[in-house]
């Protein structure tokens, strides 16, 4: 079914009013969780809503809680989420990597005892449209075995680079499983297979059925051993610079929460060469474009540039949602 981007995000406010965050609250996660799935993002927009909803109803995510600076060492700080709305605390702590950045020319803000914080990529975006670098990262529960292991004591640890553009920013968001268990879950509700293997089944055997995979959550880390060390230096960099909880500490709770982040934002203003940039830029995009496809009618894109483009084709078109999560939302609407 298709739903205007406007509709969507006047349904979730009257959502997340109706569950008692203040008007200004409501609006920023209505917002945030539309463009996500505006931007063809479904698993970590309007998908997540019924989870959200459900961990704000047990406890889970703080109404009223917000992040607060707990620490600071000139252009480098620590905060704390108070287990607040993850997308809340994350668009806070993104500005205020971008202030320090504005100000000292780099800036990092280390964030403990928070929630999720949706599409990684969100806050990527953002720290682009006010003209900075970023670069971003999460722990989470574990979902993935370490390489050569059987059992899951890895997270998925998403990692978002951002660089502003004037013909279209650049974007990269990315978790350290091959499929984010969000994209594996929108594969099941399509009933369709995933495109690569995905994760290992109770056999442990590779397989890209997703309701195998999500049975028993071991994803399978990109690039097999390198994106296994990779998801645990992004939890040991999470967890040391923020000095929260790692991984580990996580699954024992019972619930992903509580988990651990890095805002790390630069402003290339202070290099005083914008147009040297822009060429710099341009030259490795237009080098990655001008090659000859493996298969006739592909192309090659840079990170985010199909994002825009399904930015594009949703505002005109309408945003495809699935019927059974949009009813799910609508019933908690009543």
């Amino acid at each position: 079914m298709q739903i205007s981007s406007e509709q969507m995000q006047d349904v979730l406010f009257k959502l997340f009013t109706k569950n008692k965050f203040p008007e200004e609250k409501a609006r920023s996660l209505a917002k945030v969780f539309t463009e996500s799935t505006l931007d063809g993002v479904n698993s970590h927009g309007i998908n997540r809503v019924p989870l959200f909803i459900k961990y704000v109803e047990n406890g889970i995510v703080k109404i009223d809680a917000e992040a607060k600076k707990v620490e600071t060492f000139g252009s480098i700080e620590r905060w704390d989420g108070g287990l607040g709305p993850g997308i809340l605390n994350a668009m806070k702590c993104t500005n205020r990597a971008i202030e320090l950045a504005k100000l000292h020319g780099m800036g990092m803000v280390a964030l403990r005892n928070t929630n999720h914080w949706m599409r990684g990529g969100s806050y990527g975006w953002h720290a682009a449209e006010a003209g900075c670098i970023s670069i971003l990262f999460t722990n989470t529960q574990a979902n993935m075995p370490p390489w050569g292991g059987k059992d899951s004591r890895l997270g998925n640890n998403p990692l978002v680079v951002s660089i502003p553009r004037e013909q279209g920013h650049i974007v990269l968001d990315m978790a350290m499983s091959q499929f984010a268990f969000g994209k594996i879950n929108e594969y099941k509700l399509k009933g369709e297979k995933l495109p690569y293997h995905g994760g290992w089944d109770d056999n442990n055997e590779l397989s890209n059925d997703p309701e195998k995979i999500l049975l028993n959550e071991r994803g399978l880390p990109i690039g097999y051993w390198k994106g296994s060390a990779l998801s645990m230096i992004l939890d040991m960099l999470a967890t040391l610079l923020a000095a929260g909880d790692s991984t580990y500490k996580i699954g024992l709770k019972g619930y992903e929460t509580g988990i651990s982040q890095v805002y790390l934002c630069i402003y290339p203003e202070i290099f005083k060469d914008n147009a040297l940039q822009e060429k710099l830029i341009n030259e490795i995009i237009d080098y990655a474009h001008d090659v000859e496809p493996m298969h006739p009618g592909d192309k090659t894109y840079y990170p985010g540039e199909r994002t825009l483009q399904t930015r594009a084709k949703n505002l005109k078109m309408g945003i495809t949602v699935s019927e059974e999560v949009w009813q799910q939302v609508m019933e908690l609407l009543g």
